[in-house]
């Protein structure tokens, strides 16, 4: 339905891995606000709510809150102080979620317009691991992908090769 449409290479990427792993009669918490990809899910037959954009570092009461089936977290850890906090008060059994990959050969990303978009982590793939499963999630599934872009130069060479989104599928093994 979306071969070629989407707006960004890693729609697709995560579009197939939660289609791999989360049945379309599950009902989802996306932590962040609503956005382009929970537009993609719902047209794919999910049951999606968001949070509203509150600061998950000092209100989870969404997350507590929630009888979702699934937390999906697309690309938010990065942008939280305590990410642990947050796995830990996660009531559902089931757990998707995508961070950018560290990059030896380029800076956190940090918008100069916007306090709110930056990243005070950007996780190598073992720490992410580290953190959910110290949290209490067991990994099952993982995936990992490049984002190349179509610049001249030495760092636009090196992410064709370098893979910059990492995505995991966990249950909970602690309650």
């Amino acid at each position: 339905m979306y071969e070629g449409k989407f707006p960004h290479k890693r729609y697709k990427h995560t579009l197939e891995f939660l289609k791999k792993y989360i049945s379309e009669s599950s009902s989802i918490l996306d932590l962040g606000v609503e956005n382009p990809f929970t537009k993609v899910m719902k047209e794919e037959g999910y049951k999606v709510t968001n949070t509203t954009g509150e600061d998950l570092d000092l209100d989870t009461s969404s997350i507590t809150n929630s009888n979702a089936d699934v937390i999906t977290a697309f690309e938010i850890f990065e942008h939280l102080l305590s990410p642990f906090t947050v796995l830990k008060e996660i009531e559902a059994n089931k757990l998707v979620a995508s961070v950018p990959l560290k990059l030896w050969f380029a800076p956190a990303y940090r918008s100069k317009t916007d306090m709110r978009d930056r990243h005070y982590h950007e996780f190598e793939d073992w720490q992410f691991d580290w953190l959910l499963e110290k949290s209490g999630w067991q990994i099952k599934a993982r995936k990992k992908w490049t984002n190349p872009t179509k610049r001249i130069g030495l760092r636009p060479i090196l992410r064709w090769f370098t893979p910059r989104y990492y995505i995991v599928y966990a249950e909970k093994t602690i309650k």
